[in-house]
């Protein structure tokens, strides 16, 4: 008979299980939380997404969108994409949907993400973000409080090693254009020094160019010129109320004066979280204000505020969330001792208590299994307890056992 190949799963995947799936659900379950503290509504939106909602959000000079997106034609022959992040989708739900009614709104969701980069520490093919986004408020206070609301969520979650919000602003469209106008003729200068990236994104999108990953870049960048020096005083002062509220929220903040995020519906506030557990891939949230993204996809003026966070990473940099131990393992011994327990299971479940059986294996090996699941109590049955209508239950670390009624198991194992 041929041998069977097992399957691999897809590079860039993973499955989780116990302790990693416990971190990984702690995350989430810390989200939701927070989530809720600060008024965010729970959102979903598709993970299939029409080419063009992310094609036309994020640019088509971005590495996401050149190189990095799972894009085909379906059956019908549309050109679809698996969602590489969640803003786009989320401000093409807010159009498409009748979202506009909710403004401001304030969204917040998780979920998987596909981007096909190379596979690393915290960093999957196929990986889990942490969303909140608040779509139709353009004053800096809606900046305080996503920013709040990420640092909350980190501290929380007790993220290892020195975290640091670094900060930046990208100004008003007038202060972007000319510091765009600005750095196109400073690399241009240097235009056969760039990497081949740099020079494919000079004419395009020269802002791209301060986030480049080439070691030839670095010294042209540093002397790059400076946002501040093009800012206008409308600009100057939005960034002004962002820093003076992040101060009266206790939000701590570094300037970081050439930060840029990656994508081009960008404006104003940029920001960072960044941790010096994970090396040089330090970023555990990111974002900023992205008050033109919503027009790039066809609809009004909409400022917008938003970050992201990966779940994979933070998982990695939390202390391990102790594990679910049910309250009480049933120890059947005999056919109508297990019906009795299934009963009694079922009736202990529903009413709160969290409960297991061991089915398999003598006595000692059942009391075994109770053990090493870490109940408080095993719950001891045979042909004598189901014909007196009572168990024996053993408390597991004094090893006090005492009869109790049927009926009266609830009340012994909540005392």
């Amino acid at each position: 008979m041929a041998q069977i190949n097992t399957p691999q799963p897809v590079r860039g995947m993973q499955s989780l299980l116990g302790e990693e799936a416990d971190r990984f659900a702690h995350v989430v379950a810390t989200f939701e939380r927070v989530r809720r503290l600060f008024g965010f509504r729970r959102v979903e939106v598709p993970v299939l997404e029409p080419t063009a909602v992310f094609a036309r959000s994020l640019g088509e000079t971005t590495d996401v969108v050149s190189k990095e997106m799972y894009s085909f034609e379906d059956r019908s022959g549309d050109n679809v994409t698996l969602r590489p992040e969640f803003t786009a989708g989320i401000a093409r739900a807010y159009l498409s949907e009748g979202w506009q009614q909710f403004t401001p709104l304030k969204v917040a969701t998780h979920g998987p993400a596909f981007r096909y980069e190379r596979p690393q520490k915290g960093r999957f093919r196929q990986f889990h973000q942490l969303d909140a986004e608040i779509l139709g408020a353009a004053e800096p206070q809606a900046d305080v409080e996503v920013l709040s609301f990420a640092d909350q969520l980190l501290r929380e979650l007790g993220v290892g090693g020195t975290v640091v919000c670094k900060l930046n602003t990208l100004g008003d469209p007038a202060t972007r254009s000319a510091w765009r106008d600005a750095l196109h003729e400073h690399f241009a200068s240097r235009r056969a020094d760039l990497s081949e990236d740099s020079r494919d994104r000079l004419d395009r999108n020269p802002v791209r160019i301060l986030d480049s990953k080439a070691h030839a870049d670095w010294p042209i960048v540093d002397s790059a010129p400076v946002i501040d020096d093009f800012l206008t005083a409308e600009a100057s002062d939005f960034f002004a109320a962002v820093t003076a509220g992040l101060d009266a929220a206790g939000v701590t903040w570094e300037r970081a004066p050439r930060l840029v995020r990656g994508l081009d519906y960008y404006r104003h506030t940029a920001f960072e979280f960044v941790t010096d557990a994970l090396g040089a891939q330090g970023t555990v949230l990111a974002g900023g204000r992205y008050d033109g993204l919503v027009e790039q996809l066809g609809g009004p003026h909409t400022p917008a505020i938003g970050w992201a966070a990966g779940i994979e990473r933070l998982s990695m940099l939390i202390d391990a969330p102790a594990p679910d131990r049910p309250t009480a393992v049933l120890v059947p011994l005999g056919g109508p001792a297990e019906q009795a327990a299934i009963h009694i299971l079922a009736d202990l479940r529903r009413k709160g208590i969290a409960a297991d059986m061991a089915w398999r294996g003598n006595m000692k090996k059942r009391m075994a299994k109770a053990a090493s699941a870490g109940a408080g109590f095993a719950i001891i049955l045979g042909d004598d307890e189901v014909g007196s209508g009572t168990a024996q239950v053993k408390n597991l670390a004094t090893g006090e056992q005492r009869a109790v009624a049927f009926d009266g198991l609830h009340a012994a194992l909540s005392a």
